[in-house]
């Protein structure tokens, strides 16, 4: 793995405003968000094209180095055992006076461009359907490798917003049948051994609105943490992103090519098919559980900030468009 400039990154952390990344006394510029996460490159030259995404939730180094460990076997067995290609990565921990360790997954920077979620929208629909298809081809993989394998299987977040395509023109846009991709969201590396989850998923509730930490883990962090193991649910999942990013003419097309490729490609996986219902229910749910969830933290951010008068460490999503 690439060493890097882990005295800048030090730093860095030291003087970050978690509300204005922009204003940290090293700035940092937000590439993306997630539904919990933003990601961010560090405008220093010594940290330069590689895009950041900081996890400030560890209370121990036992639970940094189980982490670390999964991070990077995750990542290995998607390139090596799987056949998903995945950026040039790496992992850095900084251990502060005070509060809770953090991690930073850190990827090489992929130009914005390529990403899904960006190029479905200068792609035309039918370059659209193939890129789709490129992508259930790629997460086929996953349930090929689970099926032969007793002792492990993993999990995937296959939403088009986490695939970057290789060599993408924007003068010229274009994928067909032989284009390459990346796969990027690798933060949250789902693996199971002997059915048992590697990752605790309680890590990841510490970012959670304190006051609700008991209500997100009883109604949903069981079902977040088992829907990426379940190719139809995720085949669900990556057409009804098309809600989000505002493509939504396209839900039905998609939806006749996920089941032309469950009948065809993926026969013998068995996988039911998908309707059109099934994909608006799931996006209408998902979307009102993300709306509640943002709010809520940005409560809590109120909370810690003007009430406590305690740092709040986490840097949130802006406005994400639904």
């Amino acid at each position: 793995m690439p060493e890097l400039d882990i005295d800048l990154l030090k730093r860095f952390e030291r003087g970050l405003d978690p509300r204005h990344p922009g204003k940290s006394k090293i700035s940092a510029k937000v590439i993306g968000y997630g539904e919990i996460s933003t990601i961010f490159e560090i405008e220093a030259e010594t940290l330069a094209g590689w895009a950041f995404k900081r996890l400030p939730i560890f209370k121990a180094l036992a639970e940094v180095d189980q982490y670390e460990q999964i991070f990077i076997e995750y990542n290995k067995l998607l390139k090596d055992e799987v056949g998903i290609d995945v950026p040039e990565f790496t992992c850095a921990r900084i251990i502060p006076e005070k509060g809770n360790i953090v991690v930073f997954d850190i990827q090489r920077k992929l130009p914005s461009e390529s990403m899904g979620h960006k190029a479905i929208h200068v792609l035309d629909n039918k370059n659209i359907a193939t890129f789709v298809e490129i992508v259930l081809r790629e997460l086929k993989k996953v349930w090929t490798f689970n099926k032969t394998n007793d002792h492990i299987r993993i999990g995937i977040d296959g939403q088009i917003s986490n695939w970057a395509i290789k060599e993408f023109d924007i003068k010229n846009p274009h994928v067909d049948t032989n284009t390459q991709l990346y796969y990027v969201d690798t933060s949250t590396p789902f693996i199971q051994k002997d059915g048992e989850e590697q990752l605790n998923p309680e890590l990841f509730l510490r970012s959670a609105p304190s006051f609700l930490v008991w209500l997100v883990k009883w109604l949903f962090l069981e079902d977040v943490m088992t829907r990426y193991y379940d190719f139809h649910l995720v085949a669900v999942d990556v057409i009804a992103n098309f809600y989000k990013e505002q493509r939504p003419d396209l839900i039905p097309e998609l939806v006749d090519s996920v089941n032309r490729f469950f009948a065809a490609e993926a026969k013998e996986l068995g996988m039911a098919p998908v309707t059109q219902k099934e994909v608006r229910s799931y996006y209408k749910q998902d979307a009102m559980i993300w709306r509640i969830y943002l709010n809520l933290r940005k409560l809590d951010r109120f909370l810690y900030t003007r009430i406590l008068h305690k740092p709040y460490v986490y840097i949130l999503p802006g406005k994400i468009k639904r």
